[in-house]
Parts: C-alpha cells; sequence; structure tokens
C-alpha cells in the first residue's frame, strides 16, 4: 500500500527543490502544477488528455461543488474521482476564497461566514467544520483549511485580525479534518499561512500552523492584485518561514513568469485558471511570450501556436485554423487553445524540475525571462 503522504526532496538549486510527493492515489513530481477543475471538470478537456499533458494533480473547488451538485450528491456518486472520471490525486480549496469573491452578501462570524449562492440567493453557511465535511464527502485526497482572507489593501489591524481568526479556523480545521475516520487516515491536510505582505503578521502566521502541524503549508493571500514585485517581497521570506521538510504551495498563481520566480524563491506546488481561461478567450502561452490569437496578422499563418510545444493541437494544426475557430466562436478553438496551455505549462514545471536537477536553474530562468519578455 502507497503511503499516505511522504514528500521527498530529491534534489535543491539555492533555494529551489524538486522532489515527488507519494500518495495513495499516485505521485506528484514538484514543482508541480495543479491544472484548475472548479466544478468536477477542466473546462473543454478530457481528464485523460489533462493526464497526457503531463498533469499528476488536479484541484477542485469546494464553494462550487457545495452549491451545485452539491458534495453530498458527488459522495452519493461515489466522489469526486469517480463522478469525474480522474484517478489522480485531487486537491480541493476550502471555499473561503470564493466565497469572499463571489458572494454578494456575507457576515462573519467566529463561527464561520454565513453566505448568499451567487447561483441562486440560497443562504449557506461556511465553517471550518462544515468546509472539512464537504471536502472529506467529496473524497479529496489534499484537503485545505478554511481561512479568511482579506485585501492586502486593508489596514494591518484588519490583516492581523484576519490572520489570527485564520489560524483558529486552522486549529478547529485539523480537528475536523482528524475527526474523519477512514479519510483522514488515507488523505492529507495543508495550512494556509496568511499576514499580506507583513513579515511580521507572516511569521506568526507559520508559527500558528507548524504548532498545529500538518502536511503541507501553502502560502496564502497572493496574487490578489498586489502585484509581481510585491508577491515576490513576500516570497523571499515567506517559504523560509515554513517546515522545509514539507511541501510549499503558492495559491492561485500564475503567470509563466510568476511561476518561475517563485520555484526559485521555494515553491513546490502551483494553481490558477490562467491557462484554461486564456484559452477559451483567444490567448495562447509560448515561450516567445503569449500570443493573441485573435489578431488579424494570424488569419494565414500556417504555423503552429508554439513552434517549442510538443502538444496535440501544435502537431495537428496551424495558428490559422485555430485563429478561425476562435474568430468563430467554435467549441473546438477552446479545446485546442486549451489543450496547448495545459502542454505548455506542463513542459516549463518539466523543464523547471529538470533544471534544479542539474544544478542549473539560473540559467534556465534567464534563459527563459529573455525569451519570454524580449518577443513576446
Amino acid at each position: 500500500m502507497p503511503p499516505r503522504f511522504e514528500f521527498t526532496i530529491h534534489a535543491t538549486d539555492g533555494k529551489a527543490r524538486t522532489g515527488t510527493i507519494l500518495m495513495q492515489r499516485g505521485e506528484i513530481r514538484t514543482p508541480a502544477f495543479m491544472p484548475v477543475g472548479t466544478a468536477a471538470t477542466v473546462k473543454a478537456m478530457k481528464p485523460q488528455d489533462v493526464r497526457a499533458s503531463g498533469a499528476d494533480i488536479l484541484l477542485g473547488n469546494t464553494y462550487h461543488l457545495m452549491l451545485r451538485p452539491t458534495a453530498e450528491r458527488v459522495h452519493r456518486l461515489g466522489g469526486l474521482h469517480g463522478f469525474m472520471g480522474w484517478d489522480h490525486p485531487i486537491l480541493t480549496d476550502s471555499g473561503g476564497y470564493q466565497v469572499m469573491s463571489l458572494s454578494e452578501l456575507t457576515k462573519r462570524s467566529e463561527e464561520g461566514i454565513v453566505f448568499k449562492s451567487h447561483l441562486d440567493g440560497s443562504r449557506h453557511m461556511l465553517s471550518p467544520e462544515r468546509s472539512m465535511e464537504i471536502q472529506r464527502l467529496l473524497g479529496s485526497n489534499i484537503v485545505m483549511a478554511f481561512d479568511e482572507l482579506v485585501p492586502t489593501t486593508s489596514t494591518r489591524e484588519v490583516q492581523a485580525a484576519a490572520m489570527e481568526r485564520s489560524m483558529r479556523w486552522a486549529k478547529r480545521s485539523r480537528e475536523g479534518f482528524d475527526s474523519g475516520g477512514e479519510h483522514a487516515e488515507q488523505n492529507a491536510l495543508f495550512g494556509i499561512q496568511q499576514g499580506a505582505l507583513d513579515e511580521g503578521l507572516r511569521k506568526a502566521s507559520a508559527d500558528a500552523l507548524l504548532d498545529i502541524g500538518f502536511d503541507g503549508y501553502a502560502v496564502g493571500g497572493l496574487a490578489v492584485g498586489e502585484g509581481q514585485e510585491a508577491m515576490f517581497g513576500v516570497l523571499d521570506y515567506a517559504p523560509g518561514q515554513l517546515d522545509p521538510a514539507k511541501p510549499r504551495y503558492l495559491m492561485g498563481v500564475g503567470k509563466p513568469d510568476d511561476i518561475v520566480g517563485a520555484v526559485e524563491r521555494g515553491i513546490d506546488m502551483f494553481d490558477c485558471v490562467l491557462p484554461t481561461r486564456s484559452g477559451r478567450t483567444g490567448q495562447a502561452f509560448t515561450r516567445a511570450g503569449p500570443i493573441n490569437i485573435r489578431n488579424a496578422k494570424f488569419a494565414e499563418d500556417q504555423g503552429p501556436l508554439d513552434p517549442a510545444c510538443a502538444c496535440p493541437s501544435c502537431a495537428t494544426f496551424t495558428r490559422a485554423y485555430v485563429h478561425h475557430l476562435v474568430r468563430a466562436g467554435e467549441i473546438l478553438g477552446a479545446m485546442l487553445m486549451t489543450e496547448h496551455n495545459l502542454w505548455f505549462y506542463q513542459a516549463l514545471m518539466a523543464d523547471l524540475r529538470a533544471a534544479i536537477a542539474e544544478g542549473r536553474l539560473a540559467a534556465f530562468a534567464g534563459d527563459f525571462r529573455a525569451t519570454y519578455y524580449g518577443k513576446g
């Protein structure tokens, strides 16, 4: 029987690490990028095609799934893996971010958050205990603690209060997860560091999380509009405040150059809707920078989306054809663009893992940025 959760670091290069997470559902190679399957699907992709791109793990969303089709229904139908046809690890977020960002009306208290559904206005309550229950019903392999997120523009007093409440909720999340019987014995729980852009608050948050004890640690509350320079400023110290023997997950990041910079600063795991959402709106990521395939200059371009890409879309179809599909609103356009972008992201992660293993990350990152920024 594979281990419940085992993280092994195979090589380091500066602050960067490459390794593997072993779980009962399979192996996760790090640094890892998790495609986002918000509503039990990576939009415009079949699960086997997501797997073919190189993905070891997907992300599912507690908030969206609890509202539709409901966690209880997913559980009755065999859990998220069987429901969506993905027999590999799944990480679920706690729902806290979406409650803050999507709900028109929320009422926060020490107990949790009461909110109105963005779908039909129905009222719901999310607490650490309920979040753990939902993620358990979904059959999540990496469960995220429930936390409170406030904007980085909030006052330090507001940020400190939210961080302290998040740490109290982290303890309740730990207790709620641990009460989950067989699910808790077979899966993992990550804590989430908060504290906005304040090093002291981040340190207090990290200390509280380490005292509780988790299988891995996320750096939360970034990529919410503060900009890359400010985000990197936090990442210069925040990963080092966490347990070096455990995976570090930067939530909601990001652009390819964000990922390269975060890996250089010691981050092991990422998720972002960018490759899928951008693909559906006509943006393709390439080694020479992103392109907008809707632009007229691609109307008769017979080259692939990215000459350096090995994905099926690039091997089969021209920029001119994909341009036509996207401009015409054809579903195949969204499918081909999404497939390409996911392959691009997974190829970037594979290149980062190889560069770290071979001790040449600085050279790789420099070359990547020169090409990505120079010709984009």
